[in-house]
């Protein structure tokens, strides 16, 4: 295997300690511009950024800049740009420690974590509750070092989500938590700054009705690259893992994350890939919830959708425990991302929102196939003779890699999914096992339901799918239909072969009924 020459770090998985990592002499990318541009520029602050973002290393940073740590900092931007003379205490709750599946559980946390910043600062409780108690520390701590507190919160939201499938308990755990933030609104004469953090965006008004001062810079485009890692950070502080690997590869693999700003790769991602020397879906295999796929799949959700769907500010404002938009549970956990923004109406943004990369697209695509009725085990088989189909350029075996694969799902299936839902329940089906390929799918026209055309790029080769749902009257026309639309023409060069094929399925039969192909390079139709 190739190595580098250039000197070699230490890779910080798993690591959310800044300490650790400057000690330890890990890779950091670093984010300490941003701290510093929030710190001039307000007080109170809410970030939202999917799973393994680096936001809780954000909030370490912040903790031991506060703290007046400033040989941790040695090299970074704030080492020659901040005040190290002036020290603020800090107290900082994370909620993402435990599982919080009852109220007791989650005051557990709190009372533990409050209990050590209490002995920690010599500051006993007066209060027994936890609100109070937070209040009282706030007040204790600025009279006590004559500085105002710094208050950072990790993982808000995760008592909350751990309970999303059960609204009451859910509720319960949200507003606990609504009395616990609406002590810093209380406080705020004793705080220097507030920067809460955590998956969720949840609607201000459930769960920060009494910080109404708080300052969302979840899709503010300067932030964008807040967390994660960016392709200049790719260039200057990854350079050394670099070789051996395909850029482009990376980038399609696992850049693409999106806020309205500056694009950026799943820190997690890229340092497994740098480890492994391999590509592979690190980010999606540590926890997609069962519960996402299952709303998708609950919903009949029209998975060629997932492409390209537009939203506006109020589907992404409006998330909470009893009106979850599955468009902002997508965004907010991190398998859409933002594509396009676009103002339609001055004041009114309209987002376009897709896959961030390769990874999720297949990925979700894959996971989604068992909830959509498919098995397994002749699910992934049937894959694979797909994808050698596609590299032999044999048509045959694509063909028969299809009939299998909807062969293989249950009557129940059919019985349970409406007429009416047939052409979206097929559409999504075929769509998702060419999207789990890993390969270059891209749709061409996803607005009609049931009518779904894609094209798939791999290497010199372009496929041309058009699918319908017919009877005996309509079928033996979709290959015509995707020819007439011309979408051939922009992907014709001199070293790209074009396949055309147009894909028939019957209600009655459950399978594939037609299957037209156009071979461009040898000008002649194959009917099966």
């Amino acid at each position: 295997m190739e190595t580098s020459l250039l000197p070699r770090k230490k890779l910080p998985i798993g690591i959310q300690t800044f300490r650790e990592i400057r000690e330890e002499n890990c890779y950091y990318a670093d984010k300490t511009a941003f701290a510093l541009q929030l710190i001039h520029e307000g007080k109170h602050y809410f970030l939202s950024r999917p799973r393994r973002f680096g936001k809780s290393l954000f909030l370490d940073t912040l903790k031991e800049l506060f703290e007046g740590n400033q040989a941790l900092f040695t090299g970074l931007y704030a080492e020659k740009n901040w005040d190290w003379s002036v020290r603020y205490p800090v107290i900082r709750l994370s909620l993402g420690a435990r599982v919080a599946k009852t109220p007791e559980i989650l005051t557990a946390a709190l009372d533990k974590q409050l209990g050590y910043l209490e002995a920690l600062h010599h500051c006993p409780a007066t209060y027994s509750d936890i609100p109070n108690r937070l209040a009282d520390l706030i007040e204790k701590l600025s009279a006590r070092t004559g500085q105002r507190v710094v208050v950072l919160i990790d993982e808000y939201d995760k008592p909350i989500l751990d309970n999303i499938t059960e609204p009451e308990l859910a509720l319960v755990m949200r507003n606990a938590l609504r009395d616990l933030y609406a002590v810093l609104k209380d406080s705020d004469a004793y705080l220097k700054f507030v920067f809460i953090t955590g998956v969720s965006k949840f609607s201000k008004v459930s769960l920060f009705s009494g910080l109404n001062n708080l300052n969302d810079i979840t899709i503010v485009p300067l932030y964008s690259a807040i967390c994660g890692y960016t392709e200049h950070d790719l260039d200057t502080v990854f350079t050394a893992e670099l070789t051996g690997l395909d850029r482009q590869q990376i980038r399609a693999w696992y850049n693409g994350y999106n806020w309205t700003g500056e694009a950026v790769y799943n820190p997690f991602d890229l340092l497994l890939l740098f480890q492994r020397r391999q590509f592979k879906s690190y980010w999606f295999e540590t926890g997609t919830p069962t519960f996402l796929v299952e709303l998708l799949a609950n919903r009949k959700w029209f998975t060629p959708d997932l492409m390209q769907r537009e939203v506006n500010d109020a589907i992404l404002s409006t998330f909470d425990v009893d009106k979850i938009a599955t468009e902002a549970l997508l965004w907010q956990t991190g398998y859409l991302t933002f594509k396009h923004t676009t103002e339609a109406i001055p004041g009114f943004q309209i987002y376009t929102l897709g896959y961030p990369n390769r990874e999720v697209e297949a990925a979700l695509n894959n996971a989604l196939l068992s909830a959509y009725g498919t098995d397994a085990q002749p699910t992934l088989l049937a894959r694979s003779h797909l994808y050698q189909g596609l590299v032999r350029r044999d048509t045959e075996a694509l063909r028969q890699s299809i009939h299998a694969l909807f062969a293989s799902i249950p009557n129940d299936w059919y019985r349970n999914t409406p007429l009416s839902q047939f052409e979206g329940y097929y559409a999504s089906i075929f769509y998702s096992q060419l999207a789990a390929l890993g390969l270059n799918v891209q749709g061409e026209d996803v607005t009609n339901r049931g009518r779904i055309d894609l094209s798939l790029k791999l290497e010199n080769q372009v496929y041309l799918f058009k699918f319908k749902v017919v009877d005996k009257e309509t079928e033996g026309k979709a290959l015509q239909q995707l020819i007439d639309r011309g979408y051939a023409e922009k992907f014709r060069a001199p070293d790209i072969r074009i396949t055309q094929i147009g894909v028939e399925f019957s209600r009655e039969q459950r399978n594939i009924v037609g299957w037209d192909v156009l071979d461009d390079t040898q000008d002649k139709t194959q009917n099966k």
